[in-house]
């Protein structure tokens, strides 16, 4: 069922507008005043990555009138296989500085707000309550559940995406839609974060580029679909996209009448890390780096992939995957008269198998803080990031 169009139209297009959007002008449900629609529009979008990319892109593309770009992250090497807003020149510079940049070649006629910060309890809603729409394209839990009950509070429609390996989803939760509509939010489809470990991210399991470019477009087709009150928004109904399969299907969301209305923000940042965390035993990047150096005897162990392994690691250290320590059969591998310093991309995999190792009584077993990332970053700046 169609919606009424989120936002009034703005002014009367020029000759320059007519010339660039003649082929929106064209299309039945958009026309003029659609067009006057997008450029009266507020739309921001969390996250200027994979999903943000392509929607940014389009966004601006489409004349949406003020553009509102968050992200604290700076471009890196590895971002550009499928971070298309960001060329190879950005990198090492803020991600919202880049796409700035890139939307304004794109159209030197839209505003772009760019908020180079981290969203937390004390800005979210204030941030949120100046734009009529989020898209939120972010790759962490704590985040998605912040722009969520955001958008819930304020009473925002919320076009939310996601990516993994060949696969993605995409939807639109509103918590107060036009009468007629079922209110679904994130909350509805996932209660609670999961816990730390069981769901990993595309910086542990990889994503095509490619697929961020289908779900990050799907996502600015339902904006500006919203926008323009044209169609059938995915209000109530979640797209999965196969790509290996080359199918969309469709499923079905309905509000949970278990879950209670959102009446204030939660920071999940300490949510989302199990108790103990800063209780185990760990070594930093130099420190390692000193011990290698004096010549310690030390077993240094990768609980990576063998790919990832391959891309970047630390001198003599060898590979036992994580999934042969959640077999048992890892530990097999790791001696008793010497230290083992586990090791992954950040620390969340090596915390996860150092767990393990305290469970069995294992005394003599570390895990590398920050990963390899940070033996990158501290240590040897010269080896690639992923």
């Amino acid at each position: 069922m169609t919606l009424p169009p989120l936002v009034e139209p703005g002014p009367p297009l020029t000759a320059a507008d007519l010339a660039r959007y003649s082929r929106h002008v064209l299309v039945p449900g958009v026309g003029r005043t659609g067009q006057r629609r997008l450029a009266n529009a507020r739309v921001l979008v969390v996250g200027a990555g994979g999903l943000g990319s392509p929607a940014l892109l389009y966004l601006a593309a489409a004349g949406v009138g003020t553009i509102g770009v968050v992200d604290f992250d700076v471009v890196d090497v590895s971002n550009l296989q499928r971070q298309v807003v960001h060329p190879t020149s950005a990198v090492g510079t803020p991600k919202v500085d880049s796409a700035v940049r890139t939307l304004h070649q794109v159209n030197p006629g839209v505003t772009v707000n760019a908020h180079r910060l981290h969203l937390d309890v004390t800005n979210a809603l204030d941030l949120v309550g100046q734009y009529d729409l989020v898209l939120d394209g972010c790759d962490n839990f704590p985040t998605r559940y912040l722009v969520n009950d955001a958008c819930a509070i304020a009473g925002k429609p919320l076009v939310w995406g996601s990516v993994l390996r060949f696969d993605g989803q995409v939807t639109v939760f509103w918590s107060t839609p036009p009468e007629g509509h079922a209110p679904v939010t994130y909350r509805d489809v996932f209660p609670e974060p999961p816990a730390p470990g069981t769901v990993p991210s595309c910086a542990e399991a990889g994503v095509l580029g490619a697929i961020c470019g289908s779900v990050g477009s799907a996502m600015a087709v339902e904006a500006l679909k919203l926008i323009l009150g044209v169609g059938e928004p995915l209000l109530g109904r979640m797209l999965v996209y196969s790509a290996l399969a080359a199918t969309w299907r469709e499923i079905p969301l309905r509000p949970d009448p278990a879950t209670a209305p959102i009446a204030e923000l939660v920071q999940y940042d300490d949510v989302c890390v199990l108790p103990g965390d800063e209780d185990l035993p760990t070594v930093d990047a130099r420190s390692l780096a000193a011990l290698l150096a004096a010549g310690a005897e030390l077993d240094l162990v990768d609980v990576r992939e063998p790919d990832e392994h391959a891309l970047v690691g630390i001198p003599g250290a060898r590979l036992v995957p994580k999934a042969r320590f959640v077999d048992g059969d890892g530990f097999d591998e790791l001696p008793a008269d010497r230290d083992v310093i586990l090791f992954c991309k950040a620390g969340a995999r090596s915390a996860d198998v150092l767990r393990l190792a305290l469970d069995r009584g294992m005394t003599n077993v570390r895990h590398l803080a920050g990963g390899v990332l940070a033996w990158v970053d501290d240590v040897d700046p010269s080896l690639p990031r992923y």
